[in-house]
């Protein structure tokens, strides 16, 4: 048994978030470069080293340099198993991240030294506090010129209302960036050598006592200002407390460049010292806690068409407790169904290889043959309890969309089913008709791109998207309303989803109030969880 726990204990599973553009994406290769899982770490603009980001694997994503879906990798390092989850940092893919942040224990928050926190990051911020996940911070792109430090801290505290504590802290920024200090160890840590950030590079490590080194090293202006922000930091920062930290009051801070290698490694080992192993969850029995109960899991996202080859569908879950064999049989509890999980793999974005056996705290990928949905539980055999659901974002933009080619009815049905399953779309329909007018609802308008294209590639069928006027829509939650009968405004559309439950679509939310003032009794909801 003590295995059992030990293998659970060495997981660490984090989201890495940040406004598109901090380095992300950037950040998680060189994570990977030190864990030996990838040789060559690539970066999202794939220029000096020709090679794209792990991450990223869809051709959207290597066409524009962002990402859209969120990716998990996993790889070893220092002794510690690490499932990393990428998400989009474009706001228009923001449900993704936010389902994504269900299935994480603490999140990194890259931001971008020369622009500070920014809107994007407020809003997964807000995600990460709901949940009350630690947040470590990582500011990148000291590479380049930043703002000042003190500044930057100061952003973060005020935007985002948590206290920082630099763990480190830069020497210079721009061309004049040469390495960071660290608090801890007393120590200034120089780089060299990281030949334009694919490989580890190396280090030199100076005790700041030894000035005269220090001031060989980094020069003697560099040093003179270092000495000085380090004697303000020592008696103006918050203490370090790790019970803050992980109640997600206190958010540990470090500096560096991910592009060019410089201060990640230092992160890592520190952040790895700082989390903790795999969380409890709550399900409606009560707080599951990792080591104490038999295999259960739940599903946080779904992707279709992975592998152009086989056009299959991955669920991916999150496993909360117990660990897990390939060949045990599970209960799906929304299908109260007990079933064997499928060619069970673990993934490095889109390569995948079959394993056996996994842990609470790590992402598995199971082949899903249409029968699971996001938000969706599986347990042992003996147990029945569901995880509680994942919120759903209502829709902000609505189009009409139309297939141009007839002929390809079966396909097209097929492919805005599969899509919207994934949770990246939502679709409805007319109220009085089939499946002719489908509208579609995306949170942001970015999502009808990626719909039109992956229609066209992956399903071969072409599609013309009708912009709508709607901005806001409505679930009713009274059973037996009748639609025929509900006394509207003009700017007011009727429509049902795909398991047939009424909503109304609205131009502004001034027509809401009147449609509630002429109906009596009439509940209408935003949204409600998966």
């Amino acid at each position: 048994m003590s295995n059992y726990t030990e293998e659970i204990n060495r997981r660490r599973t984090f989201a890495i978030i940040s406004h598109p553009d901090a380095g992300k994406t950037t950040l998680t290769e060189k994570f990977l470069l030190y864990g030996g899982a990838i040789n060559l770490a690539g970066s999202v603009k794939g220029k000096a080293t020709a090679r794209h980001a792990v991450s990223d694997w869809m051709q959207i994503e290597k066409d524009r340099g962002i990402s859209v879906t969120s990716s998990v990798l996993q790889f070893e390092y220092d002794g510690y198993c690490i499932n990393i989850l990428d998400t989009p940092g474009h706001q228009d893919f923001s449900e993704d991240t936010y389902r994504t942040l269900m299935a994480a224990d603490s999140a990194v928050m890259v931001i971008d030294a020369s622009k500070g926190v920014e809107a994007q990051t407020r809003k997964l911020f807000k995600v990460c506090v709901m949940r009350k996940i630690p947040i470590f911070t990582f500011i990148n792109k000291m590479d380049r010129e930043a703002r000042d430090t003190f500044e930057l801290l100061d952003d973060i505290e005020k935007e985002l209302g948590i206290a920082t504590c630099p763990i480190n802290w830069p020497i210079g920024s721009g061309k004049g960036f040469q390495g960071v200090y660290d608090r801890e160890k007393k120590c200034v840590i120089a780089y060299s050598d990281t030949e334009k950030g694919t490989k580890e590079g190396t280090s030199t490590e100076i005790p700041i006592q030894d000035e005269e080194h220090l001031k060989e090293l980094i020069g003697e202006d560099a040093a003179d200002k270092l000495l000085g922000e380090v004697e303000l930091l020592d008696g103006a920062s918050a203490e370090f407390d790790l019970d803050e930290v992980q109640k997600g009051n206190l958010t540990p801070v470090c500096f560096g460049s991910a592009l060019t290698n410089f201060g990640v490694e230092i992160f890592l080992k520190h952040f790895l010292k700082m989390t903790t192993t795999p969380l409890p969850r709550k399900a409606d029995i009560g707080l599951i806690n990792p080591t104490e109960h038999e295999f259960s899991a739940f599903v946080f996202k779904i992707q279709a068409n992975m592998n152009k080859a086989h056009r299959d569908r991955i669920a991916f879950m999150r496993i909360c407790s117990g660990k897990f064999d390939a060949n045990m049989e599970v209960r799906h509890v929304q299908g109260n169904k007990v079933m064997r999980l499928s060619q069970p793999q673990q993934l490095m974005a889109q390569e995948r290889k079959v394993i056996d056996e996994a842990y609470a705290g790590d992402i598995i990928g199971v082949f899903d043959p249409g029968m699971f949905s996001i938000g969706d539980t599986v347990c042992a055999p003996g147990k029945k309890f569901a995880y509680e659901g994942i919120p759903t974002f209502a829709p902000e933009h609505f189009a009409r969309v139309r297939q141009l080619d007839t002929m390809k009815r079966k396909q097209f049905v097929k492919g805005i089913n599969e899509i919207a399953q994934e949770g990246a779309i939502q679709i409805f329909q007319e109220f009085n008709t089939g499946m002719e007018e489908i509208i579609v609802g995306v949170v942001g308008v970015l999502q009808f791109d990626v719909l039109k294209y992956r229609l066209e590639n992956e399903y071969n069928v072409e599609i013309r998207l009708e912009n709508l006027p709607y901005e806001h829509i409505r679930w009713i939650t009274n059973e037996n309303v009748d639609l025929n009968k509900l006394v509207g405004t003009s700017d007011m559309k009727k429509i049902k989803d795909l398991k047939g439950n009424p909503l109304l679509l609205f131009v502004n939310s001034w027509s809401i109030g009147m449609v509630l003032d002429r109906n009596e009794g009439l509940q209408l909801e935003e949204f409600g969880r998966n």
